[in-house]
């Protein structure tokens, strides 16, 4: 199979893909921040969430149902810096996935990545990689919505957790993000074969 990546895109190409799939995991995963009400553990991401209460009508108490889902409507999100950082991330996670997808097809399909091309996609990661940190420095903004205070312990606010901490997918999302922007926007640079010139 003829590739039209160069030794450096064939790099270029799998260090996208990690970082694509690195973000797109911790984006969806619900583990962005802990904490824990009415001694369960509970986590949020920026649309999903795992273990919420809900009121036992034959106990008369609130009991805490201890599952992982989506919020039943946008709306639901609990603040609106959650609902942006959700469009943003996703936006930022798409475009990495978009550009990851079509280095992995450069090395099977030959003139298929130019050096134009090349920096092209080197620009759209570090756009994508550019939305998905706004979206992660947006996600601190809504630390003070009323199910995150009650998570953690009625004391947490904008950019203060309280009794809460960062969990492993907030990281996952803004290190994927990271290496996109830094490594592989510079990688993208070198990655296409320069295009033959044909005479007509």
């Amino acid at each position: 199979m003829a590739s039209s990546l160069t030794c450096t895109g064939m790099i270029w190409a799998l260090l996208s893909f990690l970082c694509a799939a690195t973000s797109c995991v911790g984006f969806f995963m619900p583990y962005w921040l802990w904490g824990s009400q009415l001694g369960t553990s509970v986590s949020f991401g920026t649309f999903r969430r795992c273990s919420y209460p809900v009121h036992d009508e034959s106990r008369q108490m609130m009991v805490m149902v201890e599952e992982c889902g989506r919020y039943a409507s946008f709306q639901g999100i609990p603040s609106v810096e959650w609902r942006i950082c959700t469009i943003v991330t996703g936006l930022g996670c798409g475009l990495l996935l978009l550009v990851a997808l079509t280095a992995l097809m450069g090395c099977c399909v030959s003139e298929l990545i130019s050096r134009t091309v090349g920096r092209v996609a080197g620009g759209i990661q570090f756009l994508g990689g550019l939305l998905i940190g706004a979206g992660c420095a947006l996600y601190p903004l809504g630390w003070d919505s009323e199910e995150v205070r009650q998570t953690c312990g009625y004391v947490s606010g904008q950019f203060d957790l309280g009794q809460c901490e960062i969990g492993w997918a907030y990281y996952c999302t803004g290190a994927g993000a990271a290496t996109a922007m830094l490594l592989c926007t510079w990688l993208a640079c070198f990655s296409g074969k320069k295009q033959k010139q044909y005479p007509y």
